[in-house]
Order: structure tokens, then C-alpha cells, then sequence
């Protein structure tokens, strides 16, 4: 066989979690209420080691301490964050908070204020600059425990989701999920709606939509998109998925990173994007339904459940 000879080996490797299954020929379940779109704001807080680890930049990596890139990152802890809370309270939104429990020791109050807005808890490992995918079973294990025990020691929240830091897993990662207590994983983003993924154990560990194209670091700090950009995708993805949910019910969610859309000129467009879901959700007679992923993943459960028994 030469060089350029095609290969024919088969069926390529496959991750067995699920089969494929075309949007279109699926069991259509609609939102409580009769809703067709459910839209959800994650916001990622999360706490970064200085002088070492990873984490996004704004400018060219320095030798460490990269005093630049990690305060810029830390402005979202002091400011950004705090910011998009008011937002949201003014929005009457509720939201979905992924937490580092770094975030514990560090700033707790912040955690707290997630809390007291009635905030769904995810799991988002212990930091930011480092992730998991790389990691032994044990290894692993231990993080999804330490997370998931030490949110309901501090918060007196049990978290139900996870989304790894930098999406990292590895390959035992929905096993490991499933075996932990957690009943769904973000790290997905191959649909927009829930899917079921198979586990070693025998428990299903669903698979809520989370974005990576309606995600402010891959579009604007990977792809340079200005924040009136990303506003104008936020809004036109909810108006074309609202169009579309008439034929099947979706679920559209939002990913967000104080540090970046907590800077006051970008969070002047998030507020213009969330005030037109506002007020198309007021006219659209019960169509939309603004939610937490926690609430998709319960919903299609008890509907999964019901549905076998």
C-alpha cells in the first residue's frame, strides 16, 4: 500500500454514551406549562492559583507571576461578578452558578450571594487552572466528591451538574459522574436538547445543552467578538430557536464569565440582550421558560421515568 492509498478501516471508534438520533424523528415532550424553549444564564465563577496553572488571557502569557492575566481574571471575583448579580436581580433572571470551590476560601460572599439569590449550584471543579481530563480514576473520583461534599457543607447545596474546568474529560468522566451522585454534565454541546448517556453502572447521567457558540470566551476573547456582537448573537439565537421550538421543544442556554462580561461597556450589551429575552418571553403566551439547567435535567427525568414505568 502506498502513501496515498485510501483506507477503509470500518466503523470508526465511537464513545458509546449515546446513538445518534436526528432532532427531527425524537418523542417531542414540551416544558412545564406548555413552554417549547427553555433558556438558562450560566455564570462561571471561578478562582485562579497565582503564578501557576492555567487560565484565559487578555494579553501575551509573561513569566510567572503573570500579574496581567491573573488580575485581569480576578477583576471578575471583585467586580464582574458582582455586577452581573445586580443585572440579574434587576432582570428578575434567575440563573445557574458554576462554582470553583476555591471560591470557599477565597471570596465565600460571593458564594453566598449566589445562594441567596435562589441560584442553582453546579459543580465546576476546584479551580480554574487545572483540569481533570489527564487525571487517574482516583484522582478524579476524589475531585467530584470533594466538590459535590464540600458545596453541601458550605452552602447547603448537594449540586446535581458538573462542567469540568476547560470541558477536560477523561474517559471514565460520565462513569465517575454518575457513580458520585451528580445526574448531569454541561460538558456536552452536541444538541439542544437533553440527552441520556449511557454509564458503566446502569445509571443514566443526562446531558443538558451547554454552549460553546453562545459562550463569551470562544466568541469574544478566542474569536475577538465585540460585546455588541455577542449581544446581537445572544439575541438572534433566541429568536431563531423560538421559531424553531414550534416544531420541538429546545433548550437554549447562555455562557457567561464575569471577568469578561463583567466589564461595565460589555455588561451594557448583556443588559440589551437579556431585556429583549425579557420582553419576548412576555408576548410569546407561554413559550418560553426561563429555568436553570438543574430544572431541564429534573424535568426530562421524572418525564423519562414515567414514560418506563
Amino acid at each position: 500500500m502506498t502513501p496515498h492509498s485510501p483506507v477503509y478501516p470500518g466503523v470508526l471508534p465511537d464513545h458509546g454514551r449515546f446513538p445518534y438520533q436526528a432532532i427531527t424523528r425524537r418523542p417531542q415532550h414540551p416544558w412545564p406549562g406548555g413552554a417549547r424553549l427553555a433558556v438558562y444564564l450560566a455564570v462561571n465563577h471561578e478562582h485562579f492559583a497565582f503564578g501557576q496553572g492555567m487560565g484565559a488571557m487578555i494579553g501575551p502569557a509573561s513569566p510567572q507571576p503573570d500579574v496581567l492575566n491573573y488580575s485581569w481574571r480576578e477583576y471578575g471575583n471583585r467586580v464582574g461578578a458582582w455586577r452581573c448579580l445586580e443585572l440579574l436581580d434587576e432582570m428578575e433572571m434567575p440563573a445557574a452558578a458554576l462554582i470553583n470551590t476555591a471560591l470557599y476560601d477565597h471570596c465565600p460572599e460571593l458564594v453566598q450571594a449566589c445562594v441567596d439569590r435562589g441560584d442553582e449550584l453546579v459543580g465546576h471543579g476546584h479551580t480554574n487552572a487545572e483540569r481533570q481530563g489527564g487525571w487517574n480514576e482516583d484522582e478524579e473520583r476524589g475531585l467530584l466528591e470533594r466538590c459535590r461534599s464540600l458545596m453541601q457543607a458550605r452552602s447547603g447545596r448537594t449540586p446535581s451538574g458538573w462542567l469540568s474546568p476547560w470541558i477536560s474529560e477523561s474517559l471514565l468522566t460520565p462513569d465517575l459522574l454518575a457513580e458520585t451522585g451528580y445526574a448531569y454534565t454541561l460538558n456536552w454541546c452536541h444538541d439542544d436538547q437533553p440527552v441520556p448517556m449511557r454509564t458503566r453502572s446502569g445509571r443514566t447521567l443526562w446531558s443538558v445543552p451547554y454552549p460553546q457558540e453562545l459562550n463569551d470566551i470562544p466568541m469574544i476573547m478566542a474569536r475577538q467578538m465585540d460585546a455588541k456582537d455577542f449581544a446581537q448573537m445572544v439575541i438572534d439565537q433566541f429568536d431563531e430557536m423560538l421559531e424553531q421550538s414550534r416544531r420541538q421543544p429546545l433548550v437554549m442556554g447562555i455562557a457567561l464569565h464575569p471577568y469578561i462580561v463583567g466589564q461595565p461597556y460589555r455588561l451594557r450589551h448583556l443588559r440589551r440582550a437579556l431585556q429583549h429575552i425579557q420582553r419576548e418571553r412576555e408576548s410569546a403566551a407561554g413559550r418560553v421558560w426561563l429555568t436553570t439547567p438543574g430544572a431541564v435535567c429534573a424535568h426530562v427525568s421524572a418525564a423519562d421515568a414515567a414514560g418506563a414505568t
